[in-house]
């Protein structure tokens, strides 16, 4: 019952030494089965009798997938008809190894009980163990494990059939693999063994299950006759990737280059990668260079000789082929063409795509192409996002689809196919339906939006829940102090409250109160797990997608009024003059006196009749925070701005009725400068505690090049911008107003905005200490601490606080820096998702609110182009980009572009940035898929013209994140 084995190796230093590794195997493993009387087993996962109607198999059995089978067909696995599955711990391991996202999905579907997938340790039970033998490589090492467990199943489960009780019922177990040297070892053998396609294919309950089928071409699972049908059979049309040990060792010479392909938006057959430790990305041209690369995918490019070197094409080109979905013959005037000649001072370095080192494809939403061919089962998917090819499917349901929204996902990319091969995953819904779009949204910007599941809320507190004696004892009571919270209209997640009081010495304390959710969620469980995970809190306009259950973030953590809640909080000695005199943590039990708007804490603070404790509070708490404010801005802090707006939802429809700017009140600011000055403070704490793993955030400097249009526009109404550090920047800002303009020294500063960098999470220990500085702030150091509920990054802050204080207990993983910078990566993507995905939804609301209606809307011209103007729109919070076209499009354009005074003129009209402007609004649903708000000029009349827009479905970036 125990194995070993030994070997030597070579350590660093030179020496030898001799490893032994144990190996124990046990007698006593169940095998799952509710059939089996001979395991001693409390739990059974797999039915005695179970049931599937095939036509290739007739007798009850149970599914044992190989590897590939568990790796490429999980949308086949995750269906409702297939029950009752056998994962082997071979196969698990290896699906771990070579797939983290598939895994994930696996253990999904395994914490299931209703589909009863049942995990066999194959690898430590007696009888299926099996040691690899000389020259046998671990792909065929791991096929002889499958079978072996396999012939195991079956041999156990036939013994069971002397039981009185199961003496009439037989149980098979079906091997499933594409592979087709180990399917004819399995049938040697005397097993039943069928390809996936196969045993799909004879489902009756469900044979719509086939267009779910993955259709896998690449080296390591050739595709079956079964599925070579549906296979594009002509010339090869791509080159052939360099094999992976060549394809290393180049990296490594320096011979090739590796980084992350990005697609063009604007060109289908353009793309750049972005190569590490080099500032500028690598030009691909032409579909052959691009070479099967999606957007997303890490690739290996070889530098095309300088003489070669080309840049982007001005040309918009969108795959617009209307030919059969499997018809190639335009494929060579797509590809590398021939090569125009470009200007040396133009060129770029250009590179060809030569292998992939990682795929990284997701599902994609988008809609079918209409068929040339009525009948036809194979399709072409057009994805939503513009810079995804156009994938092959074949599905039965084409007709029915039409119209809707659908999930794909890419299976493989032939050499002879001039689009990936791909499978229908799920109908969506109706195109243009809301709660269709939302979900679209949700998707292509990876949001994690399921319900949480059972095994997540498992990790909540039970009901009824009160605070006990010992929370009383451990913690600090701040009952007594007038506390209120802040917030937007309709926030249930409360996050944050303050309090200010005058102490005897005429100084002021100032407490901020933060919801304590790391009382609730610990370490490593699967609730953080989940929270960890899902990173942040998502706002949409009509929805909010948690990061954590509703019962923690609307109730047991939100500081609601008049109810006792935990609290993190920072307390400070503060002078009249904001100097702050002493400061300190500790985790405190409160009962905020009342949830305030911002509307009413400011309507309090205005009515001098009130003089009760709540407003006094209120009082000092805004005068503090005016003199904070003014002090970061002395520090070179910036005011940068952006248009934000709310939309007024019906309540049957919820359909937007109406749209408003959002208005800030002092007390927006009020709350604002002390969420700043905790997140500060809290840093500062962590960092001496931590100072190789405190989660913190930076902003890092932008490049100066990203403000050459800022100084261009600027420069053209005679104003200077200087930017050579954030306090001159900020001062320039405050000078440039013009009384003629007054929306002028806004548009700036929305211009400023868009040349910030983003602002980063990271750990401490994996930077030098002059990396930390977020420059938007002007502070040194910068964390977040202030919304745990909605923020994860705020989550690990207060456990590092809590380790600090002495009020929790430290664990590992709190105390490596790699494993901090991991999340933290996970973070930023998270976070950054989360920002999009509210834009896009601004953006779909804005399309469904002007849906059958035209209106006329005061505009601002904010950029100039060669054939178009750049014009944001304050009420809605939108830019469009205005091309200038003749009504009579034979005709030439009447407009002459300046390009030294950036401006468009026709006759006695002439457009220059910052110039107002009215336009007309309404939507063009030409494009089904991609709708847009077209805007018509309406003043200054230009005859003859008409003007409209592209791309106008996401508002313009909002503030800078602090």
């Amino acid at each position: 019952m125990l194995k070993s084995k030994s070997f030597v190796k070579k350590t660093r230093k030179g020496g030898v030494i001799k490893v032994v590794r144990e190996h124990y195997l046990r007698d006593d493993i169940w095998c799952g089965s509710k059939l089996c009387c001979s395991c001693s087993q409390d739990e059974h996962t797999l039915e005695a009798r179970p049931s599937i109607d095939s036509d290739l198999v007739k007798t009850a059995h149970y599914l044992l997938p190989d590897t590939n089978v568990l790796l490429h067909q999980i949308d086949i696995l995750e269906d409702d008809l297939i029950k009752n599955v056998i994962i082997l711990q071979t196969v698990q391991k290896e699906v771990k190894h070579r797939s983290l996202p598939a895994y994930k999905r696996i253990k999904d579907i395994i914490a299931n009980k209703e589909k009863r997938f049942y995990v066999f340790t194959n690898e430590h039970h007696k009888d299926t163990y099996i040691e690899r033998e000389g020259g046998e490589t671990p792909n065929d090492y791991n096929d002889r494990a499958i079978r072996k467990a396999t012939s195991w199943f079956n041999g156990h489960l036939e013994g069971c059939k002397r039981h009185p009780d199961h003496q009439q019922d037989q149980v098979q177990v079906i091997l499933l693999t594409n592979d087709q040297a180990n399917r004819e070892k399995a049938v040697e053998d005397g097993l039943q063994a069928y390809t996936i396609h196969e045993y799909v294919k004879s489902l009756t309950g469900k044979p719509e299950l086939v267009d779910r089928l993955a259709l896998i071409t690449d080296n390591d699972q050739k595709m079956d006759k079964v599925n070579a049908d549906i296979m594009v059979q002509g010339k090869v049309m791509f080159p052939e990737y360099v094999i992976s040990s060549v394809l290393h060792a180049g990296i490594k010479s320096g011979k090739y280059l590796q980084g992350t392909f990005h697609a063009s938006r604007e060109n289908y057959t353009e793309g750049s990668v972005n190569v590490q430790d080099q500032d500028k990305a690598v030009f691909i041209k032409g579909l052959s260079h691009l070479n099967r690369s999606v957007h997303g995918d890490v690739v290996a490019i070889e530098m095309l000789p300088e003489d070669d070197w080309t840049c982007p094409s001005s040309l918009v080109m969108v795959d617009n082929s209307k030919k059969d979905e499997f018809n190639d013959d335009d494929f060579e005037s797509e590809s590398d063409g021939k090569k125009n000649p470009v200007r040396k001072e133009l060129r770029e370095p250009t590179g060809k795509v030569i292998g992939i080192i990682k795929r990284n494809w997701r599902p994609y939403c988008g809609i079918l192409q209409q068929s040339l061919l009525k009948g036809s089962t194979r399709r072409l998917f057009i994805a939503a996002e513009k810079r995804i090819p156009k994938v092959r499917i074949e599905t039965r349901q084409a007709e029915t689809l039409l119209g809707c929204r659908l999930v794909v996902s890419i299976d493989s990319w032939p050499r002879n196919s001039r689009y990936p091969l791909g499978h229908y995953v799920k109908k969506l819904g109706e195109v243009g339906d809301r709660e269709t779009e939302n979900q679209v949204l949700l998707l292509e910007h990876d949001i994690p939006h399921e319900v949480f599941s059972s095994n997540v809320l498992s990790f909540l507190p039970k009901l009824p829940w009160a605070i006990t004696q010992e929370d009383y004892d451990s913690r600090e009571d701040l009952r007594h102090l007038d506390i209120c919270s802040v917030d937007p209209p309709g926030c249930t997640d409360i996050d944050d409250a303050l309090h200010c009081r005058t102490l005897e010495n005429g100084h002021f304390e100032v407490g901020v109160h933060i919801a304590d959710v790391s009382h609730f969620i610990k370490p490593g469980n699967a609730l953080d797990d989940e929270a960890a995970n899902r990173g942040t809190t998502v706002y949409l306009v009509d929805k909010r997608i948690d990061m954590v259950p509703d019962l923690l973030s609307s109730n047991l953590c939100s500081l609601r009024e008049k109810e006792e809640r935990f609290a993190f909080s920072c307390l400070w000695e503060v002078t009249k003059d904001a100097e702050i005199i002493s400061t300190r943590f500790c985790k405190s039990v409160i009962n905020s006196r009342s949830a305030y708007t911002y509307e009413q804490a400011q309507l309090k603070i205005d009515d001098k009749s009130q003089t009760d404790p709540l407003t006094e509070s209120l009082r000092s708490l805004n005068k503090l925070a005016k003199v904070l404010k003014r002090g970061r801005m002395d520090n070179g802090a910036l005011t940068l701005a952006s248009a934000e707006i709310r939309f007024n939802i019906d309540s049957e429809t919820h359909d937007p009725i109406d749209v408003q700017a959002k208005e800030m009140r002092d007390t927006n600011s009020m709350v604002e400068e002390f969420m700043l000055l905790a997140n500060i403070s809290v840093a500062k704490r962590i960092l001496q505690s931590f100072p190789e793993c405190a989660l913190l955030r930076r902003h890092p400097i932008p490049s100066p090049s990203n403000f050459d249009t800022i100084i261009k526009a600027a420069k053209s109404m005679g104003f200077t911008i200087v930017i050579d550090s954030g306090k001159a920047l900020s001062d320039s800002l405050d000078k440039a107003v013009n009384p003629d303009l007054p929306y002028f020294n806004t548009l700036l500063r929305m211009m400023t905005t868009r040349c910030m960098t983003q602002a980063l999470y990271f750990s401490s220990g994996t930077l030098p200490d002059l990396e930390y500085h977020h420059f938007g702030l002007a502070a040194p150091i910068y964390t977040h601490f202030t919304s745990p509920i909605r923020r994860y990054s705020d989550l690990m802050v207060h456990r590092m606080l809590a380790v600090c204080i002495r009020a929790d207990k430290s664990y590992p993983d709190l105390l490596q820096k790699n494993k901090i910078q991991a999340i933290c990566n996970n973070l930023n993507y998270r976070h950054r998702m989360a920002q999009y995905a509210g834009r896009a939804s601004v953006g779909l609301h804005t399309q469904i609110f002007f849906k059958n209606k035209q209106e006329d809307e005061e505009g601002y011209v904010m950029f100039v182009r060669k054939n178009a103007l750049q014009v944001f729109i304050p009420k809605y919070g939108l830019e469009g980009t205005l091309f200038l076209k003749p009504e009579d499009k034979t005709a030439s354009s009447l407009f002459t572009y300046n390009e030294e005074e950036q401006s468009q003129t026709a006759g006695d009209v002439s457009l220059h940035m910052f110039d107002p402007v009215t336009v007309q609004l309404s939507i063009n649903a030409s494009d089904v898929q991609h709708q847009k708000l077209m805007l018509r000029l309406v003043k200054p009349k230009v005859s003859g013209f008409s003007v409209g827009s592209a791309d106008v479905t996401e508002p313009p970036p909002k503030k800078l994140k602090t």
